[in-house]
């Protein structure tokens, strides 16, 4: 059961979310291939991150009305469907309209992790969302790796056939093998569509996307303009060079694959805190590129490290406070992800042309400054401590107890 309900689920995201993220170290084949000039090809991974706030808002809350293991098979095979478009794309546009197809479906990666968590016993919820969690910082991280490798050996396009036949074969056996859920009565897709927007309106919830939003849109910015400068002088690396530092930040990430532990145990408030400290100081090292490959790797490491434990720590506590809704809890928090990371991915490349490295450097810092600043400003609201799911998601004593309160807003 374990490995059904962890190590499939992981590889599920892990091969969705690589659909999205595994152009950033081929950008420059691409563009050239395909005529996209230079400050504009950021939108390569950008026209991904919209098409998955469209699935995010759309197709994410499904999984509170229908069967979450036949959404998750349905939409792998539309996301291999994207990719297959890409691999052939004969110009910018079809490249972009798979893209964006792929990236739609790739909201399978918050079916999965919702379905995670229904099907998880709630002293295990932490421990589970951080395994398939870490699938998809594998996703996100490893696909640079394995994108650089398959780019220098058979050209850009290999990469995303290879996504095409992974998220086909994948499809059958996440219908076949994922344990059936034990779901209470279902809502209307019309219900969870004005829950999902009623959620918006709720400090708590407010505060965990504001610290994603601007949580992704740092790393976004590492991600998808650190191959430019690589690229450049004085390093001159190729794709495949460029590709293995996912290795740095898949070590860094799987450094914080215990995060959902300490979720479990309590600490998620003090871990998001401690590693937003650590995701701003990240960027000190990693403004050191143009001079220096390790401190730039150290600060890779510690970047992703710290992102990857907000990331467990949001999420467990999200589905802590909201169990009865989890699908629609865990897609209107990824509309934060979204637009943070196409933010950062957009940016980078048009302030990279203009300033260099200094430029982005400065961005991304900016973005870690503003997540701890919400962080330090969410973490003992007025209205939170007699809010009786802050207090019990936070560990704290309510000013109004929890067993005299009406019920949950």
């Amino acid at each position: 059961m374990h490995w059904r309900t962890r190590l499939l689920p992981a590889a599920v995201c892990g091969v969705a979310v690589a659909s999205v993220y595994a152009g950033q170290p081929v950008l420059g084949p691409m563009g050239r291939d395909l005529g996209v000039p230079a400050d504009s090809l950021g939108w390569f991974v950008a026209t991904g991150q919209l098409g998955y706030l469209a699935g995010l808002v759309l197709l994410v809350p499904l999984g509170d009305v229908l069967d979450r293991r036949r959404l998750i098979a349905a939409h792998l095979a539309l996301v291999a469907a994207g990719m297959a478009i890409t691999a052939a794309a004969p110009v910018a546009w079809v490249a972009f309209s798979g893209l964006a197809a792929a990236g739609v479906f790739a909201v399978v990666v918050q079916t999965t992790v919702a379905y995670t968590a229904s099907v998880s016993p709630s002293a295990e919820r932490g421990r589970n969302l951080g395994v398939v969690t870490s699938g998809v910082v594998i996703g996100i991280l490893g696909a640079r790796v394995i994108a650089g490798i398959l780019a220098g050996l058979w050209g850009w396009r290999s990469v995303y056939l290879t996504l095409a036949v992974l998220a086909a074969v994948l499809a059958p056996l996440a219908l076949t093998l994922l344990p059936a859920e034990v779901r209470p009565d279902t809502a209307r897709y019309g219900q969870v569509l004005r829950s999902f927007g009623g959620l918006f309106v709720q400090p708590m919830f407010l505060g965990r996307g504001l610290i994603a939003f601007f949580l992704f849109a740092s790393f976004g910015t590492l991600w998808s303009g650190m191959a430019l400068p690589l690229a450049g002088a004085p390093w001159h690396l190729s794709e495949a060079q460029i590709g293995l530092f996912g290795v740095a930040g898949l070590a860094g990430a799987l450094g914080a694959a215990r995060s959902g532990r300490w979720g479990d145990a309590g600490h998620a408030r003090r871990v998001t805190g401690i590693a937003l400290a650590l995701l701003l100081a990240s960027w000190a090292a990693i403004g050191q590129l143009p001079w220096s490959l390790p401190l730039l790797i150290l600060g890779v490491i510690l970047l992703d490290f710290a992102v990857q434990a907000v990331h467990v720590s949001n999420q467990h506590t999200l589905t802590s406070a909201y169990p009865d809704r989890t699908s629609t809890t865990i897609g209107a928090y990824m509309v934060f992800y979204s637009l943070g990371s196409a933010l950062g991915a957009a940016a980078t490349t048009a302030l990279f042309g203009g300033t260099g490295w200094i430029g982005p450097t400065v961005l991304g810092a900016a973005f870690a400054l503003c997540a701890l600043a919400v962080w330090a400003l969410d973490s003992i609201p007025a209205a939170g401590r007699r809010d009786p799911r802050w207090c019990q998601v936070h560990h704290r004593r309510c000013v109004r107890p929890i067993e005299k309160s009406s019920g949950l807003p």
